[in-house]
């Protein structure tokens, strides 16, 4: 089964709240070592989840955006059509 786009960054999502809620609640409990080892390893698959999130937004995502005119671009255009 192969898992569409959408389906992987709320995946990703959802991996990164649960790890940072995690690393949060256990963080109140350093001096158990079962929280203490619990906290270190929410907080490693938090940044795991971070990065594979991060990912999955690829740089033609970036390229879109920045096809379109900036405000700068219209502020030249409408001084072109005005001269």
């Amino acid at each position: 089964m192969k898992l569409d786009l959408e389906v992987k960054k709320e995946v990703a999502k959802i991996g990164m709240t649960a790890t940072l809620g995690a690393t949060v609640v256990t963080s109140m409990f350093m001096k158990n070592k079962l929280a203490k080892k619990t906290h270190v390893i929410a907080g490693v698959a938090f940044c795991g989840f971070a990065l594979w999130h991060h990912t999955l937004y690829k740089p033609t995502d970036k390229k879109k955006k920045e096809s379109l005119p900036s405000k700068k671009d219209k502020e030249v255009l409408l001084s072109n059509e005005n001269n």
